[in-house]
């Protein structure tokens, strides 16, 4: 497997207990140790936990957070992801803002983004994806 980091949707299935998801989570546990998303997936699992109520799954959450790396937004992150956000702008083909700053710490952290949103994430020069529910 390659160092990856897993966008929201992925973790989110984990999280939900997605057999195929969980298979490929065990898999790069056995080889990494633990599993990499960025703080703007922490962000929106957080944000949507916190929105429902949901105090049992945020409670396992954070238990989980502690088990695993958080990949900060540094200057570099951020203006890699300007770049990406400028150059979709332009083509007309943007994804969002929270899309492309995750896009742009995966490209900066030289890590393959596992996402089952490959249709936003493939208009990226450059991000390596690969889709863990199929």
């Amino acid at each position: 497997m390659k160092p990856s980091m897993l966008d929201t949707d992925i973790l989110s299935e984990f999280l939900r207990g997605n057999p195929k998801v969980m298979s490929k989570v065990d898999l790069y546990l056995k080889e990494f140790g633990y599993i990499n998303f960025s703080i703007i997936t922490y962000y929106e699992i957080l944000n949507g936990l916190l929105y429902k109520d949901a105090r049992k799954q945020l409670a396992r959450f954070e238990e989980f957070v502690e088990l695993n790396k958080v990949i900060p937004l540094t200057l570099q992150m951020a203006k890699t992801a300007a770049f990406i956000q400028s150059d979709l702008r332009k083509k007309g083909s943007e994804i969002g803002h929270t899309d492309t700053l995750i896009a742009g710490i995966s490209i900066t952290s030289e890590l393959q983004l596992i996402t089952n949103n490959t249709e936003h994430f493939k208009r990226i020069k450059g991000l390596e994806i690969a889709n863990w529910t199929k």
